[in-house]
Parts: C-alpha cells; structure tokens; sequence
C-alpha cells in the first residue's frame, strides 16, 4: 500500500471533521433534532405544517455551499470512474439503504456513533463494510 502524499491533508479532514461535529451537536442542540440529510429530505417529500422552512433551508445551504466556496477558492477537479447509468443505480441503492437502515451515513455515523447508540453502530459497520467489499470487488474481482 502506498500513500499519495500530494493528496494527504490531514489538517483540513480534521477541520471539516470538527466543523461537522461542531454543526451537528448545534443542531441537535438547538433544535432537538438528529442532523442526518436522508431524514431532512425526506421531510420536504411529506411536509408537516411548520416544518418545511427549516428543511427547505438546510437542503438549499447544502446546494450553495459550493458556490460560495468557488468564491473564496478554486474548486477541485472531480473525476467519477463510472457511467450514468452506474450512478443512478448506485444513488437508487442508497436512497433503498437509507430508507431500509433508518437514517444515513450521516445520522449514524455522525450522530448517531455520537450518542453511543447501538443501531447506529450497526448500520455505520454495514455501511462501512458493504463500501469496503464493493470496493474491493469493483478493483480486485471483476476487473
């Protein structure tokens, strides 16, 4: 195994790990909810009285972030290995998973690892192992 120097940033991974952690304990804080985005979503596609705003708001911060950064910096080059039609199964996949496992990488993951819950250890160990043996299939046993 080698690591590639040039893309190691330990600094900024720790930094965005701590402004997630930071946004995701205001949240629940502040408005005695989970941060997980599958949730959030899904709360716009059935809206209660009062609720829409705050969801509506939070998916449109997501949406403009980028913008405002490629403001302040240039943005990455991204490079996706896959075809159309690979990335709508796999976002279909992961719509069927979130729904099925009760929340997101981030609700679990985040919040959930946060809180010491034992579903939301499961479902981050499932999520962790199904992308380490795709992974591993994708590269090793189909190629």
């Amino acid at each position: 195994m080698t690591i590639d120097w040039t893309h190691f940033t330990p600094g900024l991974s720790l930094a965005g790990g701590l402004l997630l952690g930071v946004a995701a304990a205001l949240f629940i804080l502040l408005n005695g909810r989970v941060l997980g985005i599958s949730g959030i979503v899904a709360g716009l596609l059935r809206p209660r009285r009062g609720d829409a705003g705050w969801r509506l708001a939070f998916v449109l911060g997501l949406l403009a972030a980028p913008a405002v950064y490629a403001v302040l910096a240039p943005l990455p080059q991204a490079r996706i290995d896959a075809d159309w039609g690979v990335l709508v199964i796999a976002g279909l996949l992961v719509g069927l998973g979130t729904r099925y496992g009760a929340g997101c990488t981030s609700g679990h993951g985040v919040c959930g690892l946060s809180r010491l819950s034992p579903r939301s250890l499961v479902a981050t160990l499932a999520f962790m192992g199904a992308g380490f043996l795709t992974v591993y299939l994708v590269r090793h046993g189909f190629a």
